[in-house]
């Protein structure tokens, strides 16, 4: 019944890893994956909060590292380790041409940690900024695509383990904005 479905998800990796390569995304996308990548603008968002929330700051960065437990503990802990779904670099009939950009990493796959983590943080971070950041707050979920692109492109993982981690992510971040929200009121500027 989800053989289709697998056949489908290997066909999108093989043209994402190999067919629509090329050298700069060569280059470029294993850093595009990489967290500490991303320091820079994790120190950025930190200051900004704090200078423009002062009242709110410690709340609002606790729920945002709260998403990011959250999310990385349940696609790690709890599905991974219950679906055990190889990745590319393991899987019987996929290894046979991946590309692997970065070192195979044995654990399982499904689903993406990067990407639960990444738009767990984006929908947080949107539902907690919108109303004041304007068509700016867009930008989250753009980084959230170019990480979760990046995760199949470098051979990380399928397609389908980064829109199952997508999925979760944007689920657990609109709980921890709902929750958020509830006890705090909404952010306003100082």
């Amino acid at each position: 019944m989800l053989k289709p479905f697998i056949d489908f998800d290997r066909s999108l990796f093989y043209y994402i890893n190999n067919k629509w390569s090329n050298g700069l995304f060569d280059a470029v996308l294993p850093f595009a994956r990489n967290q500490f990548t991303w320091v820079p603008v994790y120190l950025f968002l930190l200051v900004f909060v704090f200078i423009n929330f002062r009242k709110k700051a410690a709340w609002w960065v606790l729920f945002f590292l709260a998403t990011f437990a959250l999310t990385d503990l349940i696609s790690t802990q709890l599905i991974k380790a219950f679906i055990e779904r190889p990745r590319p670099c393991a899987d019987a009939v996929a290894s046979e041409t991946v590309r692997m950009l970065i070192p195979c990493s044995y654990s399982f796959s499904f689903v993406s940690s990067h990407a639960a983590n990444h738009f767990g943080l984006a929908m947080f971070m949107y539902l907690t900024m919108k109303h004041f950041a304007g068509k700016w707050i867009w930008l989250a979920f753009a980084w959230a695509f170019i990480v979760c692109y990046a995760q199949v492109y470098v051979g990380a993982h399928f397609p389908f383990d980064v829109a199952g981690g997508a999925l979760l992510g944007l689920l657990i971040g609109s709980q921890t904005a709902a929750i958020f929200k509830k006890q705090f009121g909404g952010l306003q500027l100082s």
